[in-house]
């Protein structure tokens, strides 16, 4: 069987029985990082199986791998750095193979940065999109923005700590003054979460070196949270 497994996005308390016991019982594990799931193994004390990179890059040659040794009857997890592997993660591919060729598979929640920063930023839960990254030339990114206007769902997405500024001011040229929240660092010891509208968000980050993970939250176009007269 695979297991789709979710591993820490900073603390790693947050890694779940279920997990450990899939990392123990396991034949391979296919992750992005080998140090990087090393060194997770290696803080829970479970020694170290074969384990082999699944990356941009090597997906298709590695997924055909894996589904050998899934055939031959080995029990393999795929895992990514942190979060779900296929959510702006390699691993997408691999599960598709599997279901397309009547492989079992499970997947092992656990944390994500999509819900936990969604949730830090204290804007609307009970409808969002994720949109994973944005792309990076000036018109693509405004257009990306643009599909998202006038619908009323809670945006999150992700961004490189070097282009949070940019985002930010091509979200505020196309979207507006609404309420949003930059989450840094998510669950790790330097978590930082600034709230607030978009054109405040645009000042305090556009001379600022950022260092980590960074998820974006903008609230939909609903009036309630767009700046006016009233709320300045």
């Amino acid at each position: 069987m695979l297991h789709v497994v979710a591993t820490p996005i900073g603390n790693l308390g947050d890694i779940s029985t279920r997990a450990v016991e899939c990392f123990k019982n396991c034949t391979l594990i296919a992750c992005e990082d080998t140090r990087r799931t090393w060194a997770l193994l290696s803080s829970l004390s479970i020694p170290r199986p074969e384990m082999i990179s699944y990356r941009q890059g090597n997906e298709e040659r590695v997924t055909e791998r894996i589904l050998s040794s899934l055939s031959s009857g080995a029990d393999v997890v795929l895992c990514s750095d942190g979060g779900y592997p296929g959510i702006s993660d390699p691993g997408y591919r691999l599960v598709r193979a599997c279901a397309a060729a009547n492989v079992k598979y499970e997947v092992v929640p656990g944390a994500c940065a999509v819900e936990t920063a969604l949730l830090m930023s204290a804007l609307p839960t009970s409808s969002y999109t994720f949109r994973g990254f944005p792309p990076r030339g000036p018109g693509a990114i405004r257009n990306w923005f643009l599909e998202d206007a006038s619908r009323p769902h809670t945006l999150v997405i992700y961004e490189s700590p070097y282009r949070v500024s940019a985002t930010l001011k091509a979200a505020y040229e196309v979207l507006g003054d609404r309420e949003a929240a930059v989450c840094i660092e998510l669950t790790k010891l330097h978590e930082r979460v600034e709230r607030g509208y978009l054109s405040d968000l645009v000042q305090s980050f556009s001379n600022c070196t950022i260092k980590g993970e960074v998820a974006i939250v903008i609230a939909g176009d609903n009036p309630k949270f767009k700046r006016s007269a009233n709320n300045e």
